[in-house]
């Protein structure tokens, strides 16, 4: 015996409204009574923290475990079940066993799954009809003793206990072993009637990327991280002497005129003064495997000729995910080097007549050509697991002209003319996918409010208008065959508190719903058949190795059932 996934045209990695077709590929040796075939298409987030000492955490509240223990978390961001096995040929024949025999060889069956735009954990409603509790349809209803005639389904009732939000699916993530990884799997059950046969599994990884948002119009103003600096005049008492070399003359090492000149002129004529602003579009948004859209301007604020240079530039960025288990919160950083450079002599002032208040754009060749690196995801929030982006620059200036390496070779390390080193950073910074969502979604973002469920059942806001091509529901005022009248627009509704979209609000006591969820278009919206993938020959799939290996073996504790 032996099973196989063959995926149909397997892309390096899915997104929102992918479809995700194949066939198990079930080879037999003998004759075999199966029960029946099921493929799942799942997600899950999970993390696993230790539980601090009661002296090291003084949080308030029961903790989730004994100090020292062990605890985790498991989130079923996506759960899609279709049972390929009997089809409508082997359920004909009447077989009060509940199995149909497969004959010796190799047998197909097909599979299509549509891939949703937001997490279904947070649906309480679907949750609760999936396995595990009695009497409320789905999946469990009617199956026998474990749920579809013996295939043990997913007991929904686990996600209740649970925190939940509702966003857009996250990416595929891993990196932190024993803590915390986000992935995405097909699996196959072949459940074998008989107490002493035991099923047969497979399952096989997928990459995940989501869907950017709408991006805000561009407006023209840029978010700024600016710096002032001055140098310190040189002392008049403690002159600067150049060290010899070999090639130097005797008298040329040290001549008291032109220090006292220099004394001088130091009383007389200030220290530059210049201050750097690193700018980027506002609202600051970077696009993964693109470059940073970076603006270094320098700007002169003192009456001082002397020339100014960049000497060196770095840009980084830096990663910060909150790993939520239970009570228990604790944060990691990942920092990637985006763009690096050293021994320049770029100048900051055009020449030394320029008037004050005069500014200079640096050239942007020193981090243009240079793309995020495919391992940076983009920023996402789910149930138990968030990521969001800083950008730290750090720029060298230098009084004068640096010396070159040759001379720093012949006249040794003395020589180099005085040098500061500026950090800027932009602390909330946003890191886009670069997928960019069907034109038919977008539009229906601009016209509607942003749905705040999963399920419409779950949702008393305010609803998307139906499409020009999609069949119109029956309704008490409306019978079919016609014409569609656009709905009425809902009244302008008061604007929220503003927050972080990376961390939504939390219900107060007594709150039933958020009173704001930024999230796309309610569920049935995004799996309308009518609606069609990003890729459907619009655009290419950027690189994306969120995970080294998608089929490797989970890197997490075990869960305690």
């Amino acid at each position: 015996m032996s099973i196989r996934i063959v995926v149909d045209n397997r892309p390096e990695f899915y997104t929102n409204l992918d479809y995700v077709s194949g066939r198990v590929v079930l080879a037999v040796n003998r004759a075999e009574q199966i029960g029946n075939i099921v493929v799942k298409l799942e997600g899950e987030s999970t993390t696993a923290l230790q539980v601090p000492h009661p002296h090291e955490d003084l949080r308030q509240g029961p903790m989730p475990g004994p100090p020292g223990s062990t605890v985790s978390e498991t989130h079923k961001l996506l759960y899609k079940i279709q049972q390929v096995f009997p089809d409508d040929y082997h359920s004909s024949s009447n077989n009060p066993h509940g199995a149909h025999p497969l004959l010796p060889g190799e047998h197909s069956f097909p599979f299509k799954f549509k891939l949703p735009i937001n997490n279904a954990c947070s649906d309480h409603m679907a949750m609760s009809k999936i396995g595990g509790l009695a009497g409320m349809g789905g999946f469990g209803q009617g199956g026998g003793l474990f749920g579809m005639g013996g295939v043990r389904v997913m007991d929904g009732s686990k996600q209740l206990f649970l925190r939940h939000v509702t966003r857009t699916l996250p990416p595929s993530l891993t990196g932190f072993p024993m803590e915390a990884e986000i992935r995405y799997y097909i699996k196959v059950t072949v459940q074998r009637p008989g107490f002493l046969k035991e099923n047969w599994r497979f399952q096989a990884g997928l990459k995940f990327m989501p869907i950017e948002p709408p991006r805000p119009p561009k407006t023209g103003q840029e978010a700024f991280a600016r710096r002032p600096f001055t140098f310190r005049i040189r002392s008049p008492g403690q002159p600067e002497r150049k060290r010899s070399s070999f090639f130097s003359k005797k008298g040329d090492d040290f001549k008291p005129g032109s220090d006292t000149k220099g004394a001088q002129d130091a009383d007389t004529a200030p220290a530059p003064s210049v201050e750097i602003s690193a700018r980027l579009p506002h609202p600051p948004v970077l696009t993964c495997n693109k470059p940073v859209p970076l603006r270094l301007v320098a700007k002169k604020l003192a009456n001082c000729p002397d020339e100014v240079f960049l000497t060196s530039f770095q840009a980084d960025l830096v990663g910060y995910t909150d790993i939520r288990c239970h009570s228990i919160h604790s944060r990691r950083s990942n920092r990637w080097v985006i763009a690096s450079s050293i021994n320049l002599a770029i100048p900051l002032t055009t020449s030394p007549s320029d008037d004050v208040g005069k500014e200079i754009v640096v050239p942007d060749y020193l981090w243009n050509t240079t793309a995020l690196p495919n391992t940076v995801a983009p920023s996402f929030t789910t149930c138990n697991l968030s990521r969001r982006y800083e950008l730290e620059i750090r720029i060298g200036v230098s009084w004068g002209r640096p010396p070159s390496k040759t001379s720093k070779l012949l006249n040794g390390s003395s020589a180099q003319s005085p040098e500061i080193h500026l950090p800027l950073q932009f602390q909330n910074i946003e890191v886009f996918s670069g997928i960019t969502p069907p034109a038919e979604l977008l539009e229906a973002t601009r016209t509607t409010a942003p749905g705040r469920a999963t399920f419409a059942t779950n949702n008393p806001g305010p609803r998307l208008p139906p499409r020009q091509n999609s069949v119109p529901q029956a309704g008490p005022s409306a019978g079919r065959g016609q014409p569609v009248r656009p709905q009425a627009q809902t009244p302008a509704q008061a604007p929220g508190p503003a927050h972080d979209p990376l961390y939504p609000p939390q219900l107060q006591a007594g709150q039933s719903a958020p009173a704001y969820d930024d999230a796309p278009p309610t569920y049935e919206e995004a799996v309308a058949e009518n609606l069609a993938g990003p890729f459907d020959g619009m655009q290419e799939r950027p690189a994306y190795s969120g995970v080294t290996n998608e089929n490797a073996p989970s890197q997490m504790p075990t869960e305690k059932s």
